[in-house]
Parts: structure tokens; sequence; C-alpha cells
């Protein structure tokens, strides 16, 4: 795909997504059919997560990340995710009786770092900070569908089949998303990135905040659950997360700059002999 196609495909994504899940829900309402609350539910939390990722995956950028890996750290980064959390949490819970809305916070950005850390590495790529961006992106968008799709089904079960309470749970934390786990996440795993590319004290410290800003966050939505609070603290975090895709975007090389070697390629053998037939004065 071109640097344009993928530029845009969050488009197709978002327009095909909506698309699918107004046609199920037409489906559900016209026949009355149970089954198809599952196909409902799982459009329904993937839309707006799905649609992040592929603006994230499509900025600028020479070496973007495959689509496999993009793949295996939204699958992966969710349900690993998703289980760590909920043990941590359920430790938490155990010994301490209480479970303080700081933990939650600091459990779940731990646990959504897991894939992304071992996809740097296992990765023999040297991948940049801004690969590392969107592959936390993409294992905070794995998170946010699966914690979305258990909270619309208990809203289902506690609700007795009431499709509005699954709708507006399915609206709600498609629409926050990308502003809450997909922001945090990928933040935390390009500083990280950046802090493995160049190990250092300044670096390592960087990321340390990073996280330390992202636990505060998550615990301060966690806590205030007001919409004037969720308003700025969204704001805040896709503030931050597109301020950061924007400076990490990775420019094509200027006119006139020789073009980065392409290490897997061979060297064109005539261009050689064009090359060292000239040097003969």
């Amino acid at each position: 795909m071109g640097n344009t196609g993928r530029r845009w495909a969050w488009v197709a994504v978002l327009l095909v997504g909506v698309g699918l899940h107004l046609l199920v829900l037409e489906t559900l309402a016209g026949t009355g059919t149970v089954t198809f609350v599952p196909a409902l539910i799982v459009l329904g939390a993937c839309v707006a997560p799905a649609t992040f990722l592929a603006f994230a995956q499509g900025r600028p950028a020479r070496r973007p990340v495959p689509g496999s890996v993009v793949g295996v750290a939204a699958l992966l980064g969710g349900v690993v995710g998703v289980v760590a959390a909920g043990w941590l949490e359920y430790g938490a819970l155990h010994r301490l009786g209480v479970l303080p809305m700081a933990l939650v916070g600091l459990a779940e950005e731990t646990a959504k770092l897991i894939v992304p850390a071992g996809i740097l590495l296992l990765w023999r790529r040297h991948p940049s900070p801004a690969q590392g961006l969107v592959i936390g992106v993409a294992s905070g968008a794995g998170f946010a569908a699966l914690e979305t799709m258990g909270y619309a089904f208990a809203a289902f079960v506690g609700s007795e089949g009431n499709l509005g309470a699954v709708e507006r749970t399915l609206l709600v934390r498609g629409l926050t998303a990308p502003a809450a786990h997909l922001a945090w996440t990928g933040l935390t795993a390009a500083a990280l990135f950046t802090f493995a590319a160049a190990p250092g004290g300044r670096k390592l410290a960087a990321f340390l905040l990073t996280f330390a800003a992202a636990v505060t966050l998550h615990t301060c939505w966690d806590t205030f659950g007001t919409q004037p609070a969720y308003v700025f603290i969204g704001a805040v975090s896709l503030g931050w997360v597109l301020l950061r895709l924007h400076l990490d975007r990775e420019r094509p090389p200027a006119s006139g700059t020789p073009a980065e070697p392409n290490r897997d390629r061979p060297h064109d053998h005539r261009q050689f002999a064009e090359v060292a037939g000239s040097e003969h004065f």
C-alpha cells in the first residue's frame, strides 16, 4: 500500500466498521435474534480502537511497522494485558482488602506494556521510537476492545437484554478509548523504545516520568468519573499522543541527501562496474 493509501486507511476502517455495526444492529432489532448480540458487541468495541490504530499506523514513516507486528501487538497485547491486569488487581485486592484506584492504573498500565516490551526484545530490526508508539497504540487498542466487550456484555446481562444499555456502553467507551488506553500505552511504549534506542540516564528518566504520568492520568480517570474530568483528561492524553505522533514522524531524506542504504538487497554489480570504471583517468 502506498503512503497516501496508508495515511487515509483509517477513514475506510471507520466507515466500514460503523456500516457493519449498524447492519448488525438493524438485523438484531428487526429479527430479535439474540445470537447477533456477540457480533454487535465485538464490532462496537473494535471500531474506534481499530480506527485510531490505523490512523497512527498511517503517519508518514520510512519504516512503517509491518502489519503482522501490529496484529500480534493488538491480539497478544489485549489478551495478555487483560489477563495480567486481572491477576494483578485480584492479588492486590486480596492482600489489601480494598483496591485503591492508583493500583488499578498501575496494574493496567504495567500489563499493557508486557507485549510491547517483548516485541522490543525479540524484534531484531532495532525498532524506532515512532514504531514503538504504533506498537503501544496497538497493544492499548487490543486491551481497550476486550475490556469494552466485557463491560458491554455485563450491561446486556445486567439490563436483562436492553440493547439501549449495550449501545450506550459501546458508544461511551468507544469514543473515549483513543484518549485513554491507546494514548497512555502508546506514549509509554514510545518512551520505552526511545530509551532502548539510546540507553542513558536521561532517557530512562523520561520513560519513568512518562509511565508515571500515564498511571496518574489513568488514576484520575477512574477516580473522578465526571464528564468535565473525562473531557479534560481525554484532551490532555489525546493532545499529548497526537503531538508525539507529529514529532516522531520519520520524514523522508531531503533532496540531495544520500538515501539510507538497503542492507537487505544485494549490490548492483553493473553500477559497481560503472563507478569503478569512472575512477580510471
